[in-house]
């Protein structure tokens, strides 16, 4: 195989990257977004020459008008879109937001219409599903002190290489 073969053959994902913040209740941030039917969590791609933690930290900022300091990563997800092509998504603690830095914050107005804190179990209703399994992966990785691996938003076992639905 030449090098130009083997080249065409290579992965080249899109990379977004975004942050899950709670309340004191354990509840989490969720944006409207202007140009969505569903809500998102703080974040957005990464640009080229930017790891996924200064994507975070910069989306947060442009966002949400605030740089809280963004902690530990929670999941990364492998989640190819039928629209977007290959994508590695990944989620980091912003940890528990407090009052004062909410009371700071100031939405782009522009793109994100308003936020609320919503309880886990809720935020299927609010999402679309590969996202919202994506982030009560990710709280519970959290819960649990560790980082996971997702696919399509969900944990897989070595080996198991079945996926949900895209949607």
């Amino acid at each position: 195989m030449s090098d130009n073969e083997h080249e065409a053959k290579m992965a080249r994902p899109r990379m977004a990257s975004g942050a899950l913040f709670f309340d004191d209740q354990g509840q989490v941030m969720m944006l409207e977004p202007t140009y969505k039917d569903y809500r998102e969590i703080p974040g957005g791609y990464v640009e080229t020459g930017e790891s996924p933690l200064q994507a975070c930290v910069r989306e947060v900022r442009e966002e949400l008008g605030i740089s809280p300091e963004i902690g530990r990563l929670l999941a990364v997800d492998w989640a190819p879109s039928p629209a977007e092509g290959d994508k590695i998504l990944y989620l980091f603690d912003g940890g528990v937001l407090s009052t004062e830095l909410r009371d700071r914050i100031q939405l782009q107005t522009a793109e994100i219409g308003a936020y609320g804190f919503h309880p886990l179990d809720a935020v299927a209703d609010l999402t679309i599903p590969r996202l919202a399994r994506r982030i009560v992966a990710a709280a519970v990785a959290r819960a649990e002190g560790r980082v996971g691996y997702l696919e399509h938003g969900c944990a897989t076992q070595h080996g198991d290489m079945k996926s949900p639905d895209m949607l």
